[in-house]
């Protein structure tokens, strides 16, 4: 495992070194206290816990859209998570999808949570660095990324990888946080990082300037930092909610399962940092030149 790579996975992993613990167990545990079967969930159950990035489901069912997912497309899911696209691409799309990410417990959960939502057949998932894929050239149609870039210290070395992955005419979607114009530090931690070690953030204009020199063509971009901190604040509120009564079953698990306590402290100075244009999001789709 790389420097950089044991750094990520000392943060998204966090929980499973300090409580000895790993995520996967945890996750079934918390099933059962919610009073689900842990082999056997749909995808409300687990949207708490597979869409690790901000606009949850919406988001990613916007960025399917503007990229045009159809049936039958070789997708590839950079920065997979726990596999929550992956198997929205699948399920509602059609898609053929591969997710990779460089956090073994993430893969590990991504695969158990397709085998509980019957999507094991339609999704594979692969424990890779996004710069460095053991995958063949020109065997994907789609490449697709939330919220994962701002995690690469080498953003050029993972385009580079992403162009030859692609096939002549593929399409690269993003859901990308960037630096904003306000360029006071970030209120640390944010989901992504705890510390600057993990954060990898360039403004959009790099970002942009950054895959045009890739041989990436731009089709489409918006940025919707806008849409983005409306959802934060509606998460923030629902989670200060108190519980409707004292005996109610134990709640489906959520990202403080995967994150910790802190990450209602992450979530607040996300929100922060999106208020002060510290950072943005995009969203867009580029075409392989």
């Amino acid at each position: 495992m790389t420097d950089h790579a044991r750094r990520l996975d000392a943060h998204y992993d966090a929980l499973a070194r300090a409580r000895g613990e790993p995520l996967l167990r945890r996750l079934r545990d918390a099933f059962r206290a919610a009073g689900r079967d842990p082999e056997c969930l749909d995808p409300d159950a687990t949207a708490g816990i597979d869409q690790l990035h901000q606009g949850g489901r919406a988001a990613s069912r916007a960025l399917a859209r503007r990229g045009a997912i159809a049936a039958g497309q070789r997708v590839l899911d950079v920065g997979c998570g726990t596999g929550g696209a992956s198997r929205l691409l699948a399920d509602e799309f059609g898609a053929e999808a591969l997710g990779v990410d460089i956090t073994p417990a993430f893969v590990d959960v991504a695969e158990w949570l397709s085998r509980a939502t019957g999507l094991a057949d339609r999704t594979r998932f692969l424990c890779a660095d996004a710069a460095r894929l053991p995958l063949p050239s020109a065997s994907v149609e789609v490449i697709w990324c939330q919220h994962a870039l701002m995690n690469m210290p080498e953003p050029t070395r993972a385009l580079a990888e992403w162009h030859r992955l692609l096939v002549p005419g593929g399409r690269l979607l993003l859901h990308e946080v960037v630096a904003g114009d306000n360029p006071a530090p970030l209120a640390l931690p944010v989901p992504w990082a705890r510390s600057a070690a993990t954060s990898h953030l360039v403004s959009g204009r790099a970002l942009e300037a950054l895959l045009d020199a890739a041989g990436f063509a731009v089709s489409s971009l918006t940025d919707v930092t806008e849409a983005a901190l409306a959802w934060r604040r509606k998460q923030g509120r629902r989670a200060a909610a108190p519980r409707e009564t004292a005996n109610a079953a134990a709640p489906l698990p959520g990202p403080a399962l995967i994150f910790g306590d802190d990450f209602a402290v992450m979530g607040r100075n996300l929100g922060d940092n999106l208020a002060d244009d510290r950072v943005r999001i995009l969203e867009g789709a580029w075409v392989r030149r």
